[in-house]
């Protein structure tokens, strides 16, 4: 080697070294900034997930939440701001799921969180922390029925987990394992949905005759009625010790019906066997219900129709393009929960029918909180309420994209309808039991 290269060679080598010094003191400079940032308490970056107008997908959103939670991050609900839109800690791989999801989010550095607490104290607005990710169950029979469950399109959609589980389940005592438990359309009664006129000699009803009564042969009733009695007052308990409830159509009023009812038999033979006690009526035990009292039964095996709560031939009158239902404007300071059971990036939504389209007012009990109503009618479509220690809110309708969903229809495509506002009431109740309580203060 000559002289030249030699010099050449030993002069970039003292480049690099000077390079990696540079680099190696600025490492321990930034080191130094992050300990004293830590130690001083300055808060991490954050991200916004919006849910209003700006959110491309408000259903996976709150998956992506749920993902977060799921992985030990605590967040905030941040209830009538924008939509109702959720503040996380920017975490590592938290931008990367969301653009897997397709979600929104948008950086809030500290000034701007700043801003947005700022204008949340000023307005009725309010910030609810979200601690951990509920455990999820749905109560669905093992063999799919001819129909599908907007719930469960809902949490598949927007990725969330949960388990299924049915009677068996139930009367075993699994439901202590989780937090949440819905309601799938079901009928609670021990008449199978009503469905004998138009479906006695389906292959698919049959089916679910024959599941229902081995069920109860297993467990020792004579029949599925008092099979499906045991059941509700097994989901009953769950709510009184800190449960929460959450059921659409059938599941809503057949529950309360099943209640009322454990003392008497209100099937009709054709159901199983024997007939209607003369009685049934009188013989209703309302004070063991949790959200209706007063109502009359309809036993005519031959009606689609289990009692007056529900308001479908209302709904029918009205229509499909004329049909909508209004979320109550709750005071998110006074009223955090019923405020987080209603935020939507709008207040208007189009209505749906089901087998329990909604609710007569007149027939609701005492306490329960009224979410959503048909203007100028006096039918619910969303309520809420407290037993024991747990809670239960009861949403009318089969699929809020579909406006009359028959049997045998396919399921509803939700990657149509990610802007769902119909769709985020179901998972405005399934972060619900995340977060932190706070007592109403009216």
């Amino acid at each position: 080697m000559s002289a030249p290269q030699l010099r050449s060679l030993v002069a970039r080598a003292a480049l690099v070294a000077r390079a990696a010094l540079v680099v190696r003191t600025a490492c321990v400079v930034l080191a130094v900034v992050l300990s004293t940032a830590l130690a001083s308490g300055a808060a991490l970056a954050r991200v916004l997930v919006p849910m209003d107008a700006a959110q491309k997908d408000h259903l996976r959103a709150y998956g992506l939440v749920y993902w977060a939670l799921g992985r030990g991050v605590h967040g905030e609900w941040l209830l009538n701001y924008r939509g109702g839109s959720f503040l996380l800690p920017e975490t590592i791989g938290l931008a990367d799921e969301a653009l897997l999801r397709g979600v929104t989010i948008e950086p809030v550095d500290e000034a701007g969180a700043a801003r947005i607490q700022a204008e949340i104290a000023d307005n009725n607005m309010e910030t609810i922390k979200l601690e951990t990710a509920p455990r999820v169950a749905v109560y669905v029979p093992p063999s799919a029925p001819p129909w599908d469950d907007a719930v469960q399109l809902a949490l598949e959609y927007a990725q969330i987990p949960y388990m299924k589980l049915w009677d068996a389940e139930v009367l075993d005592g699994r439901l202590a394992d989780y937090d949440w438990l819905h309601l799938h359309h079901e009928d609670f009664s021990g008449q199978y949905g009503k469905f004998y006129a138009a479906f006695a000699s389906a292959d698919w009803y049959r089916r679910q005759v024959a599941e229902n009564e081995a069920v109860a042969r297993r467990y020792g009733f004579s029949k599925v009625s008092e099979l499906k009695k045991s059941v509700a007052q097994a989901i009953k308990a769950y709510v009184a010790q800190g449960g929460f409830l959450f059921a659409m159509c059938s599941g809503t009023d057949t529950f309360d019906i099943a209640l009322a009812a454990a003392r008497t038999d209100i099937v009709a033979k054709e159901y199983d066997g024997d007939g209607v006690d003369p009685r049934a009526q009188a013989k209703l035990d309302f004070s063991q219900t949790l959200a209706f009292q007063n109502f009359e039964l309809e036993t005519n095996p031959l009606v689609y129709e289990y009692s007056n709560i529900d308001t479908t031939p209302k709904a029918a009158i009205r229509g499909q393009f004329t049909d909508t239902f209004t979320l109550f404007d709750f005071s998110a300071k006074q009223d955090p929960v019923p405020s987080m059971l209603v935020q939507d990036h709008v207040a208007t939504i189009k209505g749906f029918l089901g087998q329990t389209t909604g609710f007569e007012k007149a027939l609701l009990k005492p306490g329960v909180t009224v979410l959503a109503e048909t203007p100028g009618q006096d039918d619910a479509k969303y309520i809420h309420g407290h037993f024991g220690k747990g809670t239960f809110t009861f949403y009318g309708g089969h699929d809020p994209e579909d406006y009359q969903h028959a049997v045998g229809d396919p399921p509803t495509d939700l990657a149509l309808h990610k802007n769902s506002p119909g769709y985020r009431l179901i998972l405005n109740n399934v972060l619900f039991p995340a977060a932190e309580k706070k007592e109403k203060k009216t």
